[in-house]
């Protein structure tokens, strides 16, 4: 590859990608001599990209932590990626990132080509969010965790269970896991020497120990479906039957396959049937459909929405001076 602009521009791509490229890969992939490659490093480093360097039989490139955050090269997909993520992430319920995924989508979107543009807003113009109900999680405490299941360290923080009782933790940081409502840490519990789940809305004060966790194998080999079974199996689950008076056709949109399944009684009434952990989610899931609906069963949901109804009654009835 003669062309020096372009050469550089793929060779940054590669080193976007979290590894180290040993020199000599670098110039297969690009066709050109180590001598070269270790010229266009330099030149990168004068742009003001941290490329770092490590000598050895396993060493070679990386780009690595800066004082200042450089450009990203992002190709179509990514950059696709990114600005839809932000979209959603925009709504979550992980505390003071709201306006700063708004700010960067904004930046991101003006530089986007227009065949690009489309595509995001497509998907956005298809996308219904289900807004965030969860409690807020501060992401400075994902990003910790992050940083640690990424450098393979110990960390330490404070956790509340939920019936209140405080401890101090040791753990070794697996995975983090958003379970939609909320999210949760998988990791390795070195003073109960057990794996354990965290609700990260429960952390505070993490930090990273520096000390290198142990290589484990997790409890399970696809965490998500490991730390959701764990939850449902330690909370109540209730059963729920509903009669919806809307023709099934109108409301199976808005049911999906993670609300429950439908049931046709005829052309204008179906039944639904949900399986819920949580009262409020499943409460504002049938309200939100828009039609009269008749609950039969379990008794815990009809006092629950008796109880939301009559919370309701009394803030409209109010005067507001």
């Amino acid at each position: 590859m003669t062309d020096t602009p372009a050469r550089l521009l793929s060779l940054l791509s590669l080193l976007q990608t979290p590894r180290e490229w040993p020199g000599s890969e670098l110039a297969d992939r690009l066709e050109v001599s180590p001598r070269t490659i270790r010229r266009d490093i330099d030149r990168l480093r004068e742009l003001g990209y941290p490329v770092e360097a490590s000598r050895g039989s396993e060493g070679g490139y990386r780009l690595g932590a800066g004082a200042a955050m450089p450009p990203l090269l992002l190709d179509d997909d990514e950059a696709v990626a990114i600005a839809v993520g932000l979209r959603g992430a925009a709504g979550q319920a992980i505390s003071g990132i709201e306006e700063s995924s708004v700010r960067v989508l904004a930046k991101l979107e003006q530089v986007l080509p227009s065949r690009l543009r489309y595509r995001v807003g497509a998907l956005g113009a298809a996308t219904v969010p289900l807004p965030g109900t969860g409690p807020p999680v501060d992401p400075e405490h994902l990003t910790v965790f992050a940083g640690a299941i990424a450098n393979t360290e110990r960390t330490r923080f404070a956790y509340r269970t939920g019936e209140g009782t405080e401890s101090r933790r040791h753990v070794e940081p697996h995975r983090l896991v958003s379970a939609g409502r909320r999210w949760y840490l998988l990791g390795y519990d070195l003073d109960r020497d057990d794996w354990r789940i965290f609700r990260a809305d429960r952390i505070s004060e993490p930090r990273a120990t520096g000390g290198r966790a142990t290589p484990r194998q997790p409890p399970a080999e696809d965490v998500a479906a490991y730390v959701t079974d764990r939850m449902y199996s330690l909370l109540p689950t209730y059963s729920a039957r509903v009669t919806l008076h809307a023709p099934m056709s109108r409301v199976a949109p808005a049911i999906g396959d993670n609300v429950g399944e439908l049931e046709p009684i005829d052309d204008e009434t179906c039944v639904l049937n949900a399986g819920t952990d949580t009262l409020d989610w499943l409460a504002f899931r049938i309200l939100g459909l828009g039609c009269e609906f008749t609950v039969h069963e379990p008794p815990e949901l009809i006092g629950h929405l008796r109880e939301m109804a009559a919370r309701a009654g009394r803030g409209t009835n109010s005067t507001v001076d």
